[in-house]
Protein backbone atom coordinates (compact mmCIF):
# COMPACT_ATOMS: atom_id res chain seq x y z
CA UNK A 1 0.00 0.00 0.00
CA UNK A 2 1.16 3.91 -0.52
CA UNK A 3 0.70 4.70 3.16
CA UNK A 4 4.72 3.99 4.95
CA UNK A 5 6.19 5.33 7.86
CA UNK A 6 9.19 6.64 6.67
CA UNK A 7 7.89 9.24 3.71
CA UNK A 8 5.74 11.20 2.31
CA UNK A 9 3.29 9.49 -1.03
CA UNK A 10 1.23 11.76 -3.06
CA UNK A 11 -2.00 10.78 -4.54
CA UNK A 12 -4.80 12.88 -7.40
CA UNK A 13 -8.16 13.35 -6.65
CA UNK A 14 -10.51 12.29 -10.09
CA UNK A 15 -12.23 13.71 -11.51
CA UNK A 16 -9.09 16.72 -12.19
CA UNK A 17 -11.55 19.05 -13.53
CA UNK A 18 -13.30 22.03 -13.15
CA UNK A 19 -16.15 22.10 -10.38
CA UNK A 20 -19.14 23.20 -12.95
CA UNK A 21 -22.41 20.86 -13.67
CA UNK A 22 -20.90 19.27 -16.15
CA UNK A 23 -20.33 15.14 -16.51
CA UNK A 24 -17.19 13.56 -15.75
CA UNK A 25 -15.01 13.81 -19.09
CA UNK A 26 -13.91 10.27 -19.19
CA UNK A 27 -11.43 10.46 -22.06
CA UNK A 28 -9.76 13.34 -20.58
CA UNK A 29 -9.48 11.71 -17.16
CA UNK A 30 -8.16 8.57 -18.29
CA UNK A 31 -5.75 10.87 -20.11
CA UNK A 32 -4.67 12.76 -17.15
CA UNK A 33 -4.95 9.00 -14.83
CA UNK A 34 -2.39 7.42 -17.32
CA UNK A 35 -0.24 10.47 -17.16
CA UNK A 36 -0.27 10.34 -13.48
CA UNK A 37 0.70 6.88 -13.44
CA UNK A 38 3.74 7.78 -16.12
CA UNK A 39 4.95 10.61 -13.16
CA UNK A 40 5.16 8.48 -10.82
CA UNK A 41 2.55 9.46 -8.40
CA UNK A 42 1.22 6.74 -5.89
CA UNK A 43 -2.41 6.63 -6.17
CA UNK A 44 -5.55 7.71 -7.72
CA UNK A 45 -8.22 8.48 -5.57
CA UNK A 46 -12.42 8.03 -6.93
CA UNK A 47 -15.40 9.25 -5.31
CA UNK A 48 -18.82 7.85 -4.57
CA UNK A 49 -21.30 10.11 -5.05
CA UNK A 50 -24.48 8.26 -5.34
CA UNK A 51 -26.85 11.14 -5.90
CA UNK A 52 -26.19 14.83 -6.71
CA UNK A 53 -28.71 17.92 -5.14
CA UNK A 54 -28.29 21.28 -3.73
CA UNK A 55 -26.89 20.14 -0.74
CA UNK A 56 -23.74 18.61 -2.06
CA UNK A 57 -20.92 21.33 -2.25
CA UNK A 58 -19.51 19.33 -5.30
CA UNK A 59 -21.47 20.12 -8.73
CA UNK A 60 -19.86 17.48 -11.21
CA UNK A 61 -21.88 14.87 -12.31
CA UNK A 62 -19.42 12.00 -10.58
CA UNK A 63 -19.60 8.44 -12.33
CA UNK A 64 -20.40 5.68 -10.68
CA UNK A 65 -17.07 4.71 -8.68
CA UNK A 66 -16.75 1.05 -9.83
CA UNK A 67 -17.01 1.49 -13.34
CA UNK A 68 -14.71 4.48 -13.20
CA UNK A 69 -12.53 2.44 -11.63
CA UNK A 70 -12.88 -0.41 -13.73
CA UNK A 71 -11.66 2.01 -16.48
CA UNK A 72 -8.50 3.06 -14.65
CA UNK A 73 -7.37 -0.14 -14.29
CA UNK A 74 -7.38 -0.83 -17.50
CA UNK A 75 -5.71 1.93 -18.36
CA UNK A 76 -2.81 2.17 -16.01
CA UNK A 77 -0.45 0.06 -14.79
CA UNK A 78 1.42 1.32 -11.45
CA UNK A 79 -0.24 3.45 -9.74
CA UNK A 80 -2.56 2.44 -7.15
CA UNK A 81 -6.15 3.07 -7.26
CA UNK A 82 -8.44 3.79 -3.97
CA UNK A 83 -11.83 4.64 -3.31
CA UNK A 84 -12.28 7.99 -0.98
CA UNK A 85 -14.79 6.81 -0.12
CA UNK A 86 -17.14 4.16 -0.56
CA UNK A 87 -20.37 5.49 1.48
CA UNK A 88 -20.93 1.97 3.72
CA UNK A 89 -24.11 2.39 4.77
CA UNK A 90 -25.71 3.40 1.43
CA UNK A 91 -24.33 0.06 0.18
CA UNK A 92 -24.70 -3.67 0.45
CA UNK A 93 -21.36 -4.97 1.74
CA UNK A 94 -21.38 -8.06 -0.17
CA UNK A 95 -21.82 -6.35 -3.33
CA UNK A 96 -18.83 -4.08 -2.14
CA UNK A 97 -16.93 -7.36 -1.49
CA UNK A 98 -17.78 -8.56 -4.98
CA UNK A 99 -16.86 -5.07 -6.58
CA UNK A 100 -13.90 -4.99 -4.58
CA UNK A 101 -12.52 -8.44 -5.08
CA UNK A 102 -13.37 -8.14 -8.88
CA UNK A 103 -11.14 -4.68 -9.30
CA UNK A 104 -8.50 -6.37 -7.10
CA UNK A 105 -8.36 -8.71 -9.49
CA UNK A 106 -8.96 -6.88 -12.69
CA UNK A 107 -5.77 -3.81 -10.96
CA UNK A 108 -3.41 -6.90 -10.36
CA UNK A 109 -3.23 -5.83 -6.78
CA UNK A 110 -3.12 -2.00 -6.48
CA UNK A 111 -6.88 -1.41 -5.15
CA UNK A 112 -7.36 0.15 -2.14
CA UNK A 113 -10.92 0.09 -0.38
CA UNK A 114 -11.68 3.62 1.34
CA UNK A 115 -14.77 3.57 3.18
CA UNK A 116 -16.91 6.41 5.04
CA UNK A 117 -20.48 6.93 5.89
CA UNK A 118 -21.24 10.33 4.27
CA UNK A 119 -23.60 12.36 6.07
CA UNK A 120 -26.27 13.77 3.50
CA UNK A 121 -29.66 13.00 5.68
CA UNK A 122 -31.33 13.19 2.79
CA UNK A 123 -29.74 11.09 0.86
CA UNK A 124 -30.24 8.60 4.05
CA UNK A 125 -33.64 9.45 3.61
CA UNK A 126 -33.85 8.38 -0.53
CA UNK A 127 -32.18 5.03 0.43
CA UNK A 128 -33.87 4.31 3.17
CA UNK A 129 -31.68 4.44 6.00
CA UNK A 130 -31.49 6.44 9.11
CA UNK A 131 -28.79 8.46 9.44
CA UNK A 132 -29.10 8.57 13.59
CA UNK A 133 -28.12 5.07 13.25
CA UNK A 134 -24.75 5.28 10.98
CA UNK A 135 -22.35 4.77 13.94
CA UNK A 136 -23.76 1.24 14.21
CA UNK A 137 -24.74 0.75 10.53
CA UNK A 138 -21.44 1.69 9.41
CA UNK A 139 -19.08 -0.69 12.22
CA UNK A 140 -21.99 -3.56 11.32
CA UNK A 141 -21.47 -3.45 7.59
CA UNK A 142 -17.93 -2.86 7.82
CA UNK A 143 -17.74 -5.93 10.14
CA UNK A 144 -19.58 -8.01 7.14
CA UNK A 145 -17.33 -6.64 4.36
CA UNK A 146 -14.18 -7.51 6.37
CA UNK A 147 -15.69 -11.13 6.67
CA UNK A 148 -16.41 -11.40 2.97
CA UNK A 149 -12.88 -9.86 2.28
CA UNK A 150 -10.70 -12.11 4.86
CA UNK A 151 -8.33 -14.97 3.52
CA UNK A 152 -11.06 -17.45 4.85
CA UNK A 153 -13.78 -15.77 3.58
CA UNK A 154 -17.21 -15.83 5.87
CA UNK A 155 -20.46 -14.52 4.08
CA UNK A 156 -23.03 -13.30 6.33
CA UNK A 157 -26.73 -13.08 5.86
CA UNK A 158 -28.94 -9.50 7.06
CA UNK A 159 -29.66 -11.72 9.89
CA UNK A 160 -26.16 -12.18 11.13
CA UNK A 161 -26.03 -15.92 10.14
CA UNK A 162 -22.86 -17.31 8.33
CA UNK A 163 -24.02 -18.87 5.04
CA UNK A 164 -21.12 -21.80 4.11
CA UNK A 165 -22.46 -22.17 0.83
CA UNK A 166 -22.22 -19.30 -0.83
CA UNK A 167 -18.60 -17.38 -1.60
CA UNK A 168 -17.76 -14.69 -3.50
CA UNK A 169 -15.95 -14.92 -6.60
CA UNK A 170 -12.67 -14.00 -7.51
CA UNK A 171 -10.69 -15.52 -5.10
CA UNK A 172 -8.80 -13.48 -2.83
CA UNK A 173 -4.76 -13.21 -3.57
CA UNK A 174 -2.64 -12.31 -1.22
CA UNK A 175 -1.62 -9.79 0.09
CA UNK A 176 -5.13 -9.26 1.91
CA UNK A 177 -6.75 -5.76 0.57
CA UNK A 178 -6.20 -2.48 2.72
CA UNK A 179 -9.42 -1.23 4.17
CA UNK A 180 -8.82 2.52 5.06
CA UNK A 181 -11.41 4.78 7.31
CA UNK A 182 -12.23 8.04 5.33
CA UNK A 183 -13.49 10.37 7.43
CA UNK A 184 -14.07 9.63 11.09
CA UNK A 185 -18.18 8.36 10.25
CA UNK A 186 -18.74 9.24 13.59
CA UNK A 187 -16.21 6.43 15.24
CA UNK A 188 -13.77 6.71 17.65
CA UNK A 189 -10.02 7.05 16.18
CA UNK A 190 -9.49 3.95 18.82
CA UNK A 191 -12.03 1.95 16.35
CA UNK A 192 -10.79 3.57 13.37
CA UNK A 193 -6.75 2.10 14.63
CA UNK A 194 -8.23 -1.49 15.36
CA UNK A 195 -10.13 -1.90 12.49
CA UNK A 196 -8.76 0.10 9.53
CA UNK A 197 -5.59 -0.18 7.81
CA UNK A 198 -5.21 3.79 7.65
CA UNK A 199 -6.71 7.10 8.33
CA UNK A 200 -7.84 9.29 5.73
CA UNK A 201 -9.16 12.76 6.47
CA UNK A 202 -9.51 16.32 5.17
CA UNK A 203 -7.22 18.79 4.93
CA UNK A 204 -6.81 21.22 8.02
CA UNK A 205 -4.25 23.75 8.84
CA UNK A 206 -0.89 22.48 10.32
CA UNK A 207 -1.50 23.87 13.07
CA UNK A 208 -4.69 22.02 13.70
CA UNK A 209 -3.84 19.35 11.79
CA UNK A 210 -1.21 18.45 14.66
CA UNK A 211 -3.92 17.80 17.39
CA UNK A 212 -5.39 15.53 14.77
CA UNK A 213 -1.88 13.32 14.21
CA UNK A 214 -1.72 13.34 17.98
CA UNK A 215 -4.85 11.71 18.99
CA UNK A 216 -4.46 9.46 16.12
CA UNK A 217 -1.20 8.62 17.78
CA UNK A 218 -2.79 8.38 20.98
CA UNK A 219 -5.28 6.27 20.08
CA UNK A 220 -3.07 3.63 17.76
CA UNK A 221 -1.12 3.08 20.50
CA UNK A 222 -3.69 2.09 22.82
CA UNK A 223 -4.82 -0.63 20.48
CA UNK A 224 -2.22 -1.82 18.35
CA UNK A 225 1.59 -2.05 17.69
CA UNK A 226 1.26 -2.07 14.03
CA UNK A 227 2.08 1.04 11.77
CA UNK A 228 -1.28 3.13 11.15
CA UNK A 229 -1.02 5.63 8.13
CA UNK A 230 -2.45 9.55 8.03
CA UNK A 231 -3.53 10.61 5.19
CA UNK A 232 -5.55 13.66 3.97
CA UNK A 233 -7.05 15.34 0.55
CA UNK A 234 -5.69 18.74 -0.30
CA UNK A 235 -6.93 21.01 -2.56
CA UNK A 236 -4.20 22.79 -4.54
CA UNK A 237 -3.98 25.67 -6.65
CA UNK A 238 -0.40 25.91 -8.08
CA UNK A 239 0.52 28.93 -9.30
CA UNK A 240 3.19 30.03 -11.96
CA UNK A 241 5.40 31.98 -10.02
CA UNK A 242 7.47 29.65 -7.91
CA UNK A 243 7.80 32.26 -5.07
CA UNK A 244 4.56 32.84 -4.24
CA UNK A 245 3.87 32.48 -0.93
CA UNK A 246 1.59 29.72 0.84
CA UNK A 247 -2.00 30.97 1.14
CA UNK A 248 -5.13 28.98 3.36
CA UNK A 249 -7.50 28.71 1.01
CA UNK A 250 -10.97 25.88 1.71
CA UNK A 251 -9.48 22.47 2.39
CA UNK A 252 -5.92 23.70 0.70
CA UNK A 253 -3.79 26.05 -0.28
CA UNK A 254 -3.15 28.25 -2.96
CA UNK A 255 0.82 28.79 -3.42
CA UNK A 256 3.98 28.40 -5.67
CA UNK A 257 6.34 25.53 -6.12
CA UNK A 258 8.51 26.73 -3.47
CA UNK A 259 5.89 27.13 -0.87
CA UNK A 260 4.01 24.36 -1.78
CA UNK A 261 7.58 22.72 -0.74
CA UNK A 262 8.18 23.82 2.43
CA UNK A 263 4.10 23.12 2.98
CA UNK A 264 5.21 19.30 2.25
CA UNK A 265 7.80 18.88 3.87
CA UNK A 266 6.47 20.10 7.25
CA UNK A 267 3.88 18.11 6.31
CA UNK A 268 6.39 14.89 6.51
CA UNK A 269 8.04 15.76 9.45
CA UNK A 270 4.61 16.11 11.01
CA UNK A 271 3.84 12.52 10.71
CA UNK A 272 1.59 12.87 7.34
CA UNK A 273 2.10 9.80 5.30
CA UNK A 274 0.36 10.62 2.08
CA UNK A 275 -1.54 13.85 1.01
CA UNK A 276 -4.18 13.40 -2.38
CA UNK A 277 -4.23 16.47 -4.16
CA UNK A 278 -7.22 17.94 -5.81
CA UNK A 279 -6.29 20.19 -8.44
CA UNK A 280 -8.02 23.53 -9.27
CA UNK A 281 -5.28 25.12 -10.84
CA UNK A 282 -7.29 28.20 -12.98
CA UNK A 283 -6.12 28.72 -16.00
CA UNK A 284 -3.29 26.15 -16.16
CA UNK A 285 -3.54 22.30 -17.25
CA UNK A 286 -3.61 19.58 -15.29
CA UNK A 287 -0.63 17.78 -16.70
CA UNK A 288 1.20 20.94 -16.42
CA UNK A 289 0.48 21.47 -12.80
CA UNK A 290 1.18 17.25 -12.35
CA UNK A 291 4.11 17.48 -13.95
CA UNK A 292 5.83 20.33 -11.74
CA UNK A 293 4.98 18.90 -8.73
CA UNK A 294 6.68 15.12 -10.28
CA UNK A 295 9.54 17.24 -11.58
CA UNK A 296 10.25 19.68 -9.38
CA UNK A 297 8.27 19.48 -6.38
CA UNK A 298 8.38 15.75 -5.12
CA UNK A 299 11.97 15.06 -5.22
CA UNK A 300 12.44 18.12 -3.05
CA UNK A 301 10.62 17.07 -0.53
CA UNK A 302 12.34 13.47 -0.36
Amino acid sequence: MFFHPDRLSFGIVLPAQTRTHADVDFDAQLSIARHADELGFDALWVRDVPLNSESYPDPIGHADPWVFLGALAASTSNIALATGAIVLPLRHPLHIAKATLSLRALSKGRFVLGLGSGDRPTEYEVFGRDIENRKALFQAEWERLAAALAPDQKIIDDSGHARSEFAIRPALQQPSIPMIAVGSSSQSLEWIARHASAWMTYYRPLSVQKDRLALWHNARTKVTTEFRGFGQSMVLDLLDNPDAPYEEINLGGRTGRRGLIGALSAMREAGIHHVAFSLTSAGRPTRDVMEEIAHDVIPAVE
